[in-house]
């Protein structure tokens, strides 16, 4: 199909899209944990004449153009999860148990069922084969790697990959696309809590305990002193301890502190350095004062890479769909993308799409518990899907 062709077909489909999205943002569900948004998805699925499979603990794949006479699979990913947000939007279609689709993924799920149709429109047509990925627990950044484990980018082999994650609250024209740079464009997660164990006793008498709280104290500033001493002017990273508790009374000496942070880092290399020196200097620190520390690295996610060939094809296919733009100064933050375990296995893009610009009145940011989306993007966004499938799949 040509760009025009898929662009009018997709508009075409805008109310049936926007409805989808509407049914998928009024029960939102978060984590794994997604009963409701898997049997819907699947539902279309089927309708639409695919054969929904379960992937992993709550993902879902589909395949089409599976029987033509090329080996080429090109994988396109939507998340489906919410994240648990008291909205307050002003939606007449708001969730209201709790949760919040404030990431936007509701609008990736509905935007991929719109390009599951399209593909279908074509499927004939196709080189090769496009493999859904409907992705669970990306907040959590577990279920990417989750699916991976469970075989999403096998049988059939997955030669290549997009994701696609809509943006609000920035002075940017809604749909426009925008196409990650060759290399790294999300930062690695790392959450890590620090157990610190002393000695209680009364307030009066010091001199009997060890004082959990004032350990977790000085390693709170000695981890600050990685940033200010242990990294260059070129190192992008941040540390960030978000939570400290300690004791219940105010006139007993705590025998147990507990530190929770994280870890943002866009290189690996620098990402394993930090990891370690918190270890040690978390450990050192304790020793000095009588008390042990254990850290221990929780839930996270790489660097996301994205692959020079795919961003220059991206780049060039999708400008012919809508306006292209590359990152600038608009587009800033540091957040993580658990696609990047996709992306260390596999060849793959990000690209983002404008979805409500401050200018027309969109001005709040992802996560927010007032974000809004401008909901005429769907149709845009369901034909950049497909559109990047078919024409990576055409390729030479």
């Amino acid at each position: 199909m040509l760009a025009e062709e898929i662009l009018q077909e997709a508009s075409s489909y805008e109310n049936e899209i926007i409805s989808i999205r509407r049914t998928l943002h009024e029960y939102a569900e978060v984590g794994f944990d997604l009963k409701q948004t898997k049997a819907f998805v699947a539902e279309q699925l089927t309708e639409l004449g695919y054969i929904p499979q379960n992937c992993g603990k709550a993902g879902i794949v589909a395949t089409i153009g599976e029987n033509n006479n090329s080996n080429k699979v090109f994988l396109l990913r939507a998340d489906m999860d919410a994240l648990p947000i008291q909205e307050e939007s002003g939606e007449n279609f708001a969730c209201t148990n709790g949760n919040m689709h404030g990431c936007g993924h509701d609008m990736h799920t509905a935007m991929l069922l719109g390009a599951a149709k399209l593909l279908k429109k074509c499927e004939d047509k196709l080189q090769g084969t496009v493999k859904l990925m409907f992705q669970p627990a990306e907040e959590l950044l577990a279920g990417s790697r989750d699916m991976i484990e469970n075989g999403v980018l096998d049988n059939p082999k997955v030669d290549a990959g997009m994701m696609l994650h809509v943006l609000s609250g920035l002075s940017i024209k809604e749909g426009t696309v925008i196409v990650s740079e060759p290399g790294v464009s999300a930062p690695s997660a790392d959450y890590f809590t620090i157990n610190v164990k002393g000695k209680g006793c009364h307030g009066s008498m010091p001199q009997d305990g060890i004082d959990a709280l004032i350990v977790a104290a000085h390693i709170l500033i000695g981890l600050q002193e990685l940033s200010a001493r242990e990294m260059s002017i070129a190192d992008k990273a941040i540390i960030t301890i978000g939570s400290l508790k300690a004791g219940e009374a105010s006139n007993v000496i705590s025998d147990t502190a507990i530190m929770k942070g994280s870890i943002r880092a866009y290189d690996e290399n620098l990402r394993e350095y930090l990891k370690n020196r918190i270890c040690d200097i978390s450990n050192g620190i304790a020793r000095a004062y009588r008390a042990t520390a254990y850290t221990e690295f929780d839930s996270g996610a790489p660097t996301l890479i994205n692959d020079k060939h795919l961003s220059e094809s991206a780049r060039k296919y999708l400008a012919e769909l809508t306006t292209v733009m590359s990152p600038s100064g608009k587009v800033s933050g540091g957040g993580s993308e658990d696609f990047a375990y996709v992306s260390h296995k596999i060849p793959t893009i990000m690209v983002a799409l404008a979805a409500g610009s401050r200018e027309n009145g969109y001005e709040y940011p992802l996560h927010h518990p007032k974000v809004k989306f401008d909901e005429n993007v769907l149709s845009i966004g369901s034909a950049v899907y497909a559109y990047m499938a078919i024409k990576y799949l055409s390729e030479e």
